[in-house]
């Protein structure tokens, strides 16, 4: 088994602020079976601090992570996904470390995220979040 990972792992290369398209993020959403918004990474982009994605030789997008921040002290990992048939490879973990260090390099003293129950492990233990007390309103009917 650590051929095989080793193997792609050369295989990938990871890219700070890469030119990606609207069409390229649908597709990674759509192979999680996520709801794919025409547009969304249209809006989304000039808001963030920066992305990080992870790439194949041949250039197609796996993985991706993004940053949001409040212009100051606060960055929010949002939207970090990697393709199905690259999961529990390291390449979401590595996503998330250099999401962090740019976070940090930007001057940034917190970075957030928020999760579904079943990550908690892959965020806490993996990633090294740790838990905290936070407050949420949901704005609209699920």
């Amino acid at each position: 088994m650590h051929g095989i990972v080793a193997q792609v792992e050369s295989d990938i290369s990871y890219r700070w602020r890469a030119d990606l398209t609207d069409a390229e993020l649908a597709a990674l959403t759509a192979s999680h079976d996520g709801q794919v918004q025409p547009g969304w990474w249209n809006r989304v982009r000039e808001h963030s601090l920066g992305w990080v994605s992870a790439h194949r030789d041949d250039s197609s997008l796996i993985g991706f992570a993004n940053l949001a921040w409040d212009g100051a002290d606060h960055a929010f990992l949002l939207d970090p996904k990697v393709r199905p048939e690259y999961q529990r490879l390291g390449i979401g973990t590595e996503l998330i470390r250099r999401a962090t260090a740019a976070a940090r390099n930007a001057g940034c003293e917190w970075l957030h995220v928020d999760f579904l129950p079943h990550l908690r492990g892959f965020y806490f233990d993996a990633c090294g979040f740790r838990p905290t007390d936070a407050g949420l309103i949901q704005l609209r009917d699920a």
